[in-house]
């Protein structure tokens, strides 16, 4: 009687704990949501102050906003012409007249050798190989183009080295991160930096952006493919090293042929970002559209700058096309499309993700 007695107490007390239990849970519970809600009202709060702080080193609380400047200077951007005398359209003429007096994005000079009928085998000779035309039939625009391809030419062997020992699966640490801190550095100044670092040597042209995008690129692309070796599977490095590769095959067909693609992939990317950098240090005086803009900006030239503008758009969407072709055919999944095909589908393609 006495067991049955205890037992039935500790049944009553265990009874009796689990509500407390439970209150205490919910009382935890109700305690974290509470540290949870102060920890983001005070992030907010920090948030808030920061921006403000923010607003007042750029002067934004106190600017010097002219109204009437800027919107005399849209009159300029977008000139305006009556038809018939009443209805007001784009006077995009003048736009084209510009891209075609300032060579931006065709030099009749240079390709007058290459475009006649009939065709003079002497001239075309001299197109390719005595102008070099190949980039500079696209006048300012070919410029810029130029300055971005070799940047990414001369940067990509560098990038590869410094990318690959920079991996920690190829070099051990601490000593990748001597390639590692070299990127880095390289990043932290930007290229129109590094395009005033080269002036003194080559001058301000086109030159100077080149070898400073060709920095620029090291910094970038090399950090990508370290990214691209970390994440590689450890499958075949093992298989290879069971047969008894040495270290360096194990790094080429071990290791880099399994980033083959995106590799390449990559490079075309910064490709992309290097011709706007192109169009960028340009600004400064390194030549090619970005010279040109600012030289009109200097003029107060509001609608030559409108058209240098529209050959910078035509001349960034038309490398990004290209560039994107080329992606896709690295990509087995993907269907391939041609350029034409890719230009006129877009409607169609824009409309079918619409409705998904």
């Amino acid at each position: 009687m006495t067991t049955d007695t205890s037992n039935s107490e500790g049944a009553v007390g265990s009874d009796d704990t689990v509500p407390d239990r439970i209150a205490e849970q919910f009382e935890n519970i109700k305690q974290t949501r509470r540290r949870r809600a102060l920890g983001w009202l005070g992030l907010i709060a920090f948030l808030a102050f920061t921006t403000l702080q923010a607003f007042a080193a750029t002067e934004l609380l106190n600017p010097d906003a002219r109204l009437e400047t800027f919107r005399e200077s849209l009159t300029g951007f977008f000139p305006i012409t009556d038809y018939f005398g009443v209805i007001p359209f784009l006077d995009v003429g003048r736009y084209l007249e510009f891209i075609s007096q300032g060579n931006l994005l065709y030099d009749p000079e240079i390709g007058g050798l290459l475009f006649q009928f009939p065709p003079n085998p002497a001239d075309i000779y001299a197109f390719f190989f005595q102008e070099l035309g190949i980039f500079q039939i696209f006048g300012e625009a070919g410029i810029t183009l130029a300055m971005g391809f070799v940047g990414t030419i001369l940067g990509f062997p560098f990038a590869l080295v410094f990318g690959t020992l920079g991996s920690e699966r190829v070099t051990p640490f601490p000593f990748n991160f001597i390639f590692r801190g070299t990127m880095s550095f390289i990043r932290a100044v930007p290229a129109i930096v590094w395009t005033l670092i080269f002036i003194p040597f080559l001058g301000l042209g086109p030159s100077s952006a080149a070898i400073a995008i060709a920095f620029d690129t090291i910094g970038n692309l090399g950090r990508l493919f370290v990214d691209e070796l970390e994440e590689i599977e450890d499958g075949p490095i093992e298989a290879m090293r069971t047969t008894g590769a040495s270290k360096p095959q194990i790094v080429f067909f071990g290791m880099l042929s399994q980033v083959r693609t995106a590799f390449i992939a990559w490079t075309l990317y910064i490709f992309e970002i290097n011709v706007r950098i192109g169009v960028t240090v340009g600004v400064i005086g390194a030549g090619g559209l970005g010279y040109v803009l600012a030289s009109q900006q200097n003029l107060l030239r509001f609608t030559n700058m409108m058209a240098t503008l529209l050959a910078i758009f035509l001349l960034i969407i038309s490398v990004e096309l290209f560039s994107q072709r080329l992606r896709s055919r690295l990509r087995s999944d993907e269907v391939e499309m041609s350029i034409w095909e890719l230009i006129t589908g877009f409607p169609r393609r824009m409309a079918e993700s619409a409705l998904k």
